[in-house]
């Protein structure tokens, strides 16, 4: 018998904490209701949940340095669910690691879709196959240890370390991101691609989430991200890994 998923919400609004756990429940998910950031950090230490609902607009708190925390010590799902819906504080959300962002107020039957996604997405990519219009060798998409550049990636581990062997963190949006760019080098991905292959959705004529996600991976990756080697972006049609990838 498997058991059930472990969520925790954080909102400081009873209400909301019972209304979602309640609903999330019903849907088969084991939930932990809370209330301020400490609550959090002391439920990670001992019962980490496989992913996170976390409101921005807590009494006295930054949500932002919350998820910032999250991010830094822990491998897990995050949803920012906020009241808060203006377009940076979407960007900053993203930016900090979070898998996705919901404004309130929010339809749970959606909600729990977004939530779902999220958790399909902490699952290695090991066996998902390149599409054809960018198609990887075949030893590549059938490995799991890929090396590029600097870098080694280990698609069933969800790691990627450095020559000298030491581990680069990344959330679980950029380690998905890198994994599709990795098994299809040369290639140029759309942005409604990666974001389909990534968060399974297509993207909205504003919607910057892969460029952020990219971003990020640069400030990792690259020696000079204002002048990137690795991902490189191509004027009106997306991004390209540009090194060879070597399966290993």
């Amino acid at each position: 018998m498997t058991h059930p998923t472990h969520l925790a919400v954080l909102d400081d609004e009873i209400d909301i904490t019972r209304l979602l756990g309640h609903y999330l429940q019903s849907q088969g998910f084991r939930v932990t209701e809370l209330h301020n950031g400490s609550a959090l950090m002391e439920l990670m230490g001992r019962d980490a949940p496989a992913l996170v609902l976390l409101d921005l607009g807590l009494p006295g708190e930054d949500g932002f340095a919350i998820a910032r925390q999250l991010r830094e010590h822990w491998h897990c799902g995050l949803v920012i669910v906020t009241g808060r819906g203006d377009a940076i504080d979407k960007v900053v959300g993203l930016e900090v690691g979070a898998d996705d962002y919901v404004t309130k107020p929010f339809d749970l039957r959606e909600l729990v879709a977004r939530v779902k996604a999220v958790l399909r997405r902490i699952e290695p990519l090991a066996s998902r196959p390149a599409p054809l219009a960018a198609a990887a060798p075949a030893a590549v998409a059938e490995k799991t240890q890929l090396r590029f550049a600097q870098w080694r990636l280990d698609t069933a581990a969800r790691r990627l370390s450095d020559e000298q062997g030491r581990d680069m963190p990344l959330t679980s949006g950029e380690f998905d991101l890198l994994s599709v760019f990795a098994r299809a080098p040369g290639r140029v991905l759309s942005r409604d691609y990666l974001l389909e292959q990534t968060r399974g959705r297509s993207a909205g004529p504003f919607d910057r989430t892969i460029d952020v996600q990219v971003g990020r991976l640069r400030r990792k990756l690259e020696l000079d991200p204002e002048d990137p080697q690795i991902i490189k972006s191509v004027r009106g049609a997306g991004y390209i890994l540009v090194p060879q990838v070597l399966a290993e």
